[in-house]
């Protein structure tokens, strides 16, 4: 494991050492999950964040996190299914959770507050696509893609690996499609800045849409950096 990172490794690769070191991107408005294959001295300067600052924050961070007794959990050292097993029980579940709670203050918001506020109408129109996109997403992922990932440890044939190979990338073109629509919710919503005197509605939806936010970064950044490159790159596997 890394004692320090100097900038050169992929934005991906910090996460997957680091977990926490996504809420340090995140802060900064850096994607990990799509735009986990950048070098970060790469997303710094796309970014206009100072280089030397954020990597000597990073690093503390990092150390600090060694120090403790409880440090983040490894993922890239569980097995493929363990992994799996933890994507759906954690992040599928809480969308199968979330989704149908947001979609509802979402509407709700809209038709209060709406005719006052016009960016909301797109919004809604870009929540609901995403819902739509990511609830056929998580169909095909547990019932096609995670069962060809788990019967690839069993029998890591070329053919097998082939398919699953093809399966995945239509799901990382998914995760790039959910990822513009999450950029473009923060845009509209000026990275969900309140109005002044927002109803506790307005506030909690917000509140809830960047969680959601998070949850999915974390989320892609699992599938696209960790398990998925697993199949891609076969030697790379931990």
């Amino acid at each position: 494991m890394n004692t320090s990172f100097n900038g050169s490794e992929t934005i991906g690769q910090i996460v997957t050492a680091f977990p926490g070191s996504s809420n340090l991107f995140q802060e900064h408005g850096i994607d990990f999950c799509c735009g986990g294959g950048r070098p970060l001295i790469t997303a710094l300067r796309q970014k206009n964040i100072e280089e030397a600052a954020f990597i000597e924050k990073l690093n503390r961070f990092y150390a600090e996190v060694n120090q403790k007794t409880d440090p983040n959990t490894d993922w890239s050292k569980l097995s493929s299914s363990r992994l799996i097993d933890h994507i759906v029980t954690t992040h599928h579940a809480y969308l199968e959770r979330e989704l149908p709670v947001l979609s509802e203050f979402v509407t709700k918001i809209l038709r209060v507050h709406g005719p006052e506020r016009r960016e909301l109408a797109k919004l809604h129109m870009l929540f609901h696509q995403m819902k739509m996109e990511l609830e056929q997403h998580l169909i095909a992922e547990e019932a096609s893609v995670f069962p060809l990932i788990r019967e690839l440890e069993h029998d890591p044939s070329p053919s097998l690996a082939e398919k699953t190979a093809n399966a995945i990338r239509e799901l990382e073109a998914d995760h790039s499609g959910v990822g513009n629509l999450l950029h473009e919710m923060r845009a509209v919503t000026g990275d969900y800045e309140l109005p002044a005197g927002a109803c506790r509605t307005y506030t909690l939806a917000f509140h809830k849409l960047q969680e959601l936010e998070s949850d999915l970064f974390q989320h892609i950044h699992l599938e696209n950096n960790i398990l998925f490159q697993r199949v891609s790159n076969p030697a790379n596997e931990s």
